[in-house]
């Protein structure tokens, strides 16, 4: 299981609301049917989608800020 956590971070604060549509728009076309949890800005998949994920990202690549943590398990607390 792979754990993204991601941030948007434009180059300019004008270019934000332009940034978060275009990502969101893309990203939402993506069409994973088996999210483990997704949340603003962390999401969890199986590890089959980790070099598609990878290339969405990296067409983001100065304007989005990402991380991954590959992990065996997530629990959730509440």
């Amino acid at each position: 299981m792979i754990v993204y956590f991601y941030d948007l971070k434009p180059k300019r604060k004008e270019d934000y609301n332009r940034l978060k549509r275009s990502f969101y728009y893309h990203f939402n076309k993506i069409k994973l049917s088996d999210f483990s949890f997704k949340t603003k800005s962390v999401f969890a998949v199986e590890e089959k989608y980790e070099k598609m994920l990878d290339r969405f990202f990296l067409g983001f690549k100065g304007s989005v800020e990402v991380y991954k943590i590959h992990t065996e398990s997530v629990e959730q607390l509440l």
